[in-house]
């Protein structure tokens, strides 16, 4: 399908039979080949990936030679809600290099999910460096990092042997050089590829030969999904509905999936519009021809918007 040069409508806001607004962005569908099935927008354009790059920096930590996997690996690879098990984890992976949260550079922050947040909050926590997302990413490279004698201090420099590894791998991955570098909202750097880079690099992690890194990131996330999201995440929920599926979300509404057959999916909402999100996977799920007898599809897809306690519209996908 051909696509346009700048980004389209993906996802519209109805509020009692009226367009309320339009949502922004671009998307594509790959075939279980790797090539481009459908596409909508600037799939070819760069954007930043934000937390989706967190596989491809997990691969980062298992090349610099730390000995880990299982959940761990996957909150190495993760946007965490911060329950109370994601945050034991990353105190083990800490506490494996002799560290403890004080060697955390993520800024304090209150947990992703909004009801950890408020839970926290009633039980007087306040904010705090393991409680931001990508705490589990920076325990990873840490520990890592104390593994190979390297300096702890400035790990999240770009010119640092771990961000090397980490720039290394997404390149490789995406078959891309980055079109733009930034920092990330954890303070790590940032690297601009194209969407369909992005889903090409996630084909390629489960495509990797077993016991690889890449394959060993991808096993550990599909295994132990709770631990790259949430339990109230719908990273979460698809990985555990569709067998052998790869889901990773990134801020500014940035998504990534691929599935065990070869075929993804990456899509960005230009305006970062978390609530287009939903509608704009389900739909692209129904494209790729997903389906989940327990309704995981619809429940990610349902974006209601309410008028006086009552349900008077959502915001539905236009794709």
């Amino acid at each position: 399908m051909p696509q346009s040069a700048a980004p389209t409508v993906l996802a519209e806001v109805i509020r009692s039979g009226f367009t309320e607004g339009r949502h922004h962005g671009s998307l594509v569908l790959l075939a279980a080949d790797g090539s481009v099935e459908y596409s909508l927008g600037a799939p070819d354009a760069p954007v930043f990936p934000r937390s989706c790059a967190k596989p491809f920096q997990a691969v980062a930590t298992l090349r610099a030679g730390l000995e880990i996997d299982g959940e761990l690996l996957a909150l190495a690879a993760s946007s965490h809600s911060a329950e109370e098990f994601h945050r034991d984890g990353v105190r083990k992976i800490l506490a494996s290099a002799g560290l403890d949260e004080s060697a955390l550079r993520t800024p304090a922050d209150l947990p992703l999910d909004e009801t950890e947040a408020e839970l926290h909050l009633r039980a007087g926590g306040e904010r705090a460096p393991i409680l931001m997302d990508c705490s589990g990413k920076h325990a990873g490279w840490l520990a890592a990092c104390v593994a190979n004698g390297w300096d702890t201090g400035s790990y999240l420099a770009p010119a640092h042997p771990i961000q090397r590894l980490a720039h290394e791998a997404l390149e490789e991955a995406t078959g891309e050089r980055p079109a733009a570098e930034g920092v990330d909202g954890c303070g790590a750097p940032l690297l601009a590829v194209s969407l369909t880079g992005l889903a090409r690099g996630y084909r390629s992690l489960l495509l990797a030969g077993p016991g690889s890194a890449q394959r060993r990131v991808a096993d550990a996330m599909r295994a132990h999904p709770e631990y790259v999201a949430g339990t109230r995440r719908a990273d979460t929920w698809l990985m555990r509905a569709v067998p052998g599926a790869l889901s990773k979300m990134g801020a500014e509404a940035v998504q990534v999936v691929a599935l065990a057959d070869g075929r993804a999916l990456a899509f960005k909402i230009e305006d970062g519009a978390e609530r287009a999100r939903g509608p704009v996977l389900a739909a692209a799920l129904r494209r790729l021809g997903v389906s989940t007898p327990d309704g995981t599809v619809e429940r990610i897809g349902a974006a209601p918007l309410f008028g006086g306690g009552v349900q008077v519209g959502e915001v539905r996908a236009a794709l």
